[in-house]
């Protein structure tokens, strides 16, 4: 707009300022749609109340969880959401040796891995355990998107924990309880 003003086609940036008035209304319209549809569910409403409960994840990732992952409660335990979604470490081998560093192996959902980027990034500085877990492999050399890589994994495993515990976020949670296998 500021190109046309600059030009002088004051017409045209009329003309652009009233088809982006148009568009806002049409996405807020959506998000209206959307969450008017997860509050008539009560089980989805249930979980993206659990979900809000965590630190970094909004509404525009909770609508996209829901909708891309289903009913979280279908995968056997975390590890299988996190598979799901592509975001388990992957090693890269040839043959009978182990060539370079493992990978983030991205063979699962794209959109759902996509849509869990930005709240990993919001994640790793306002969720406290994200953010201890984030610091630590900070300090051990790990590069930086790698590092996003695991919170995107982390977080998967929170969005499993909660939904399938029925119970929110809890950053005060006692870890020290939890078996290994539990993937927590």
């Amino acid at each position: 707009m500021e190109a046309h003003l600059a030009s002088g086609q004051t017409r045209l940036v009329q003309d652009v300022q009233i088809h982006l008035d148009w568009l806002n209304k049409q996405i807020k319209e959506l998000e209206h749609r959307i969450n008017d549809h997860i509050d008539r569910h009560p089980d989805l409403k249930r979980d993206a109340e659990l979900l809000r409960s965590i630190p970094g994840i909004g509404d525009t990732t909770i609508a996209k969880v829901l909708a891309y992952a289903g009913d979280v409660r279908r995968f056997t335990n975390a590890k299988a959401l996190a598979a799901f979604i592509g975001v388990t470490p992957r090693q890269r081998v040839s043959g009978s040796s182990v060539k370079g560093r493992t990978m983030m192996s991205r063979t699962g959902h794209n959109e759902l891995r996509r849509a869990l980027y930005m709240p990993s990034l919001v994640a790793r500085h306002h969720n406290p355990i994200l953010k201890t877990f984030g610091d630590r492999l900070s300090t051990t050399g790990l590069a930086p998107k790698a590092i996003v890589g695991a919170v995107m994994r982390k977080l998967a495993h929170l969005i499993y924990g909660v939904i399938k515990s029925g119970q929110p976020f809890d950053a005060n949670f006692n870890h020290s309880t939890l078996a290994i296998q539990d993937s927590i």
